[in-house]
């Protein structure tokens, strides 16, 4: 636009006085975004109908009026990275492949304060690079970690800075360590520290005073969990062994003593609180080995060695009974370098006898089962039908319990490990594979495709399961004709069962194994009973409810002898019967309604006015004739 159209425009549109700049750089030639259409560029200007001609992506040679869009529409600067894309391509194409950082840099320059949040970063690298962006910025999020010339936001809601000086990332981790009051973080960021003191002098000049501020935080910070001090405790250690060391040669004039290590540990030892002491502390051993980072489980496992020298083995049987994900490993692993493969393997015969093997014990035998370092604890002993029975059972539990869709990664490795059914099923006759297979079958914790497939390698080993599936289709395949209310009283009954019974007794199963030997705790040994009941009184109710199907008997006919219809019947000694037949859940004798499921429904089912009827009745044959038919709904009305 020039001078004496912009005149023009002010004149007719005096509110626009304000904006004479901006509208003074809508220039042919210049790039712009809009609000709403995107990034452009200004192609020129109509004097005839007073707009501008912008060029947008999906719209060419667009006619925008300036009074109405100069809100909406920013013109950009020539340094903008989206204008240099057009200008310089080859440059920022560069950047975009080969530096990143770069990039971000030149970006980041150019905003106001030099700082740009997240949100603003990403919504301009995706105009810049397209929808792929987010794979090329997650890529560069990690550079810029390491790039000292930007300062990354510890928060999402913090923005990207670029710094006045820049500053190595060493440096800036020493920075948050002394500005960070969170003891946690400090505890992390102490790691690093050290880790990186060796190469770094002003961190290695700094460790004294990194040491005193660590040990402060862990003795005062309350928020602390037990293994977050434990973690913290190990580090100030670390810390305290590499100070004590450099001390001692100092003092020996730079002479290394015989006896330095026992002297470091005279020095460490001193420091409260000690890792012993937090251990005989700690009234739940396992929660502590959980909450640890898992590159410190195996120092802890060999913490526990030390602490209990008499009793570590019955303390790691205890911790590996809990344990889950690496740490199950660790445990294993720990015993057998300490040559207690023996205890090892006599414990895992023993807790699968009970039925007491919990699912990452179950996870580790099954992924080690052709490992050959744990040959002789993994055997055909261990591998068999019976390992079977406790990952179904192990996976019908976890489902229980679960409140989420998280998959269930024993249902995913017997899914995934095509060879596994058949290696547990070597030892295993008809009838056990085929009560293992029904036991599939009604197992929560396998989606219906993922049955199927399993059950099609019982299949192919015996080939006569193959009649309980047939069976099992058959019976899922009828439907059930219900009433409303009582598929509501059975709805009630599945949801007391899944919400308070069976978390009960899951409960009460877990309280009875406190009590001590399970052969001989009766409690456990009902409260299973108890469970097993419940678990196949909940696969019928869900099977029941899947094949029910609501009515209200409103479409009966009277023609002959129907569900929802009420049937008069006369014997030969002129003694009269009347019968209402409802729904399968609907029986009450006490009030002569039958439910058309039990043998007299079903002996009375589709005869017709007239027609004679046997009926067993008493364990004695009676002949009764239909008097007459109508409909249930309308004896309600």
């Amino acid at each position: 636009m020039n001078e004496e159209a912009i005149n023009l425009l002010v004149d007719k549109h005096p509110d626009l006085k304000g904006c004479r700049a901006k509208l003074e750089a809508m220039v042919t030639g210049a790039y712009c975004m809009h609000r709403s259409w995107g990034f452009g560029k200004i192609k020129g200007f109509d004097a005839a109908t007073g707009r501008l001609l912008i060029d947008f992506l999906d719209k060419p040679s667009h006619p925008m009026d300036p009074a109405f869009c100069v809100d909406k529409l920013d013109i950009l600067e020539p340094t903008n990275i989206l204008v240099r894309q057009q200008t310089e391509p080859e440059a920022v194409a560069d950047m975009i492949k080969k530096r990143p950082a770069d990039l971000i840099v030149e970006i980041l320059r150019h905003c106001p304060d030099q700082s740009a949040s997240p949100a603003e970063l990403e919504n301009l690298l995706r105009k810049l690079i397209g929808e792929d962006f987010k794979a090329w910025w997650t890529k560069t999020k990690k550079a810029l970690v390491k790039d000292a010339r930007v300062a990354t936001p510890g928060k999402k809601i913090e923005p990207y800075t670029l710094r006045e000086d820049p500053l190595s990332p060493e440096q800036e981790i020493l920075e948050d360590f002394y500005y960070i009051k969170n003891p946690l973080k400090k505890i992390q960021l102490a790691e690093k520290l050290y880790q990186l003191s060796g190469n770094v002098d002003e961190i290695r000049q700094d460790l004294p005073k990194i040491h005193e501020t660590l040990t402060t935080a862990i003795r005062e910070a309350k928020q602390l969990n037990q293994a977050n001090r434990l973690h913290g405790c190990w580090v100030r250690n670390d810390l305290a062994r590499h100070l004590a060391r450099e001390k001692i040669i100092t003092e020996h004039g730079g002479v290394e003593p015989e006896n330095i290590k026992k002297l470091v540990e005279e020095v460490v030892d001193a420091l409260e609180p000690t890792s012993k002491s937090l251990i005989l502390e700690t009234h739940d051993l396992s929660e502590l080995a959980e909450n640890l980072p898992s590159s410190y489980q195996k120092r802890f496992l060999d913490l526990i060695g030390r602490v209990y020298p008499d009793d570590w083995t019955n303390v790691l049987i205890q911790l590996l009974r809990n344990s889950s994900g690496k740490f199950t490993a660790e445990c294993i692993n720990f015993m057998v370098e300490r040559e207690q493969g023996d205890l090892l393997r006599d414990t895992l015969l023993r807790w699968l006898k009970e039925q007491n093997v919990r699912a990452p014990v179950l996870l580790w035998i099954v992924k080690n089962r052709t490992s050959r370092k744990f040959k002789m604890l993994v055997d055909k002993e261990l591998v068999n039908h019976r390992l079977l029975i406790a990952i179904f059972y192990a996976i019908d539990n976890e489902a229980l319990q679960s409140t989420t869709n998280k998959r269930i990664p024993l249902a995913d490795v017997l899914s995934e490990d095509s060879e596994l059914i058949s290696d547990l099923l070597a030892d295993a006759n008809q009838e056990t594979a085929r009560d293992l297979a029904q036991t599939l079958m009604l197992n929560q914790g396998f989606e219906d495709l993922t049955k199927k497939s399993l059950l099609a390698r019982f299949i192919k080993m015996y080939p006569k399961i193959q009649s309980l599936v047939d069976s099992d289709a058959q019976t899922e395949s009828e439907q059930l004709m219900v009433s409303s209310a009582s598929y509501e009283k059975r709805k009630q009954e599945y949801e007391h069962l899944v919400n308070v019974l069976l978390p009960k007794v899951v409960q009460d199963i877990a309280t009875a194994k406190e009590h001590g030997d399970l052969k001989e705790n009766s409690e456990f040994k009902m409260a299973k009973q108890d469970r097993d009941t419940l678990m196949a009184r909940r696969a019928n109710l869900e099977r029941d409810l899947e094949k029910a199907r609501v009515t209200d008997f409103s479409d009966a006919q009277t023609d002959s002898i129907c569900v929802g219809t009420i049937v008069e019947i006369k014997n030969s000694k002129g003694v009269a019967s009347k019968y209402s037949i409802l729904g399968a859940w609907d029986s009450d004798p006490d009030n002569h309604i039958i439910s058309y499921k039990t043998p007299l429904g079903q002996s009375l089912l589709t005869h017709k006015v007239g027609e004679t009827v046997t009926i067993d009745i008493a364990n004695s044959q009676e002949k009764w004739t239909i008097k007459s038919i109508r409909r249930w709904v309308d004896g309600k009305k």
